[in-house]
């Protein structure tokens, strides 16, 4: 199937950081799956369900103006950071193997590369708006992000 350079609807879909904080989901849906009920209810679920909440404060954020929008990815990294906790304390009840913690951190530690690049890409965007014309909005006046700002490469 050819890939089609295709904006969404959903603008968070676009975002990479999306995608990846989907795919550390998955990879840790499969981990609970294979848990004993213990370990699943006291430490995999509630570890499940913040990750979870990465994804959404991002989809949440992106319908909002660049600095409000700051303020979800913030609180994303502030999910991924309680992630890296869980990833610890998945490890001290040998939930995870060393290959489980090295993996979970690697991805931990790409997604909060990323949403720091993009809080500090907003921020420089917005003083750089503030210092050009402190009123540039768009028709609905809302401060949205542009096309620009949805890829990163690392």
């Amino acid at each position: 199937m050819e890939e089609q350079n295709v904006t969404s609807f959903f603008r968070f879909e676009d975002l990479r950081i999306y995608h990846k904080s989907l795919d550390y989901y998955n990879w840790l849906m499969q981990k609970v799956q294979s848990a004993d009920e213990f370990n699943r209810k006291v430490i995999l679920l509630p570890f499940l369900d913040t990750a979870a909440k990465i994804s959404m404060q991002i989809a949440d954020g992106s319908s909002n103006p660049k600095s409000e929008f700051i303020e979800y990815l913030k609180y994303a990294k502030g999910l991924v950071r309680q992630c890296v906790v869980f990833t610890t304390m998945a490890a001290n009840h040998n939930i995870f193997n060393e290959e489980d913690v090295e993996k979970s951190r690697e991805m931990l530690m790409e997604m909060t590369k990323m949403l720091g690049a993009m809080i500090v890409s907003f921020q420089r965007s917005i003083n750089n708006r503030n210092s050009d014309n402190p009123r540039q909005k768009d028709d609905r006046g809302v401060d949205e992000f542009p096309s620009s700002d949805l890829e990163f490469n690392y």
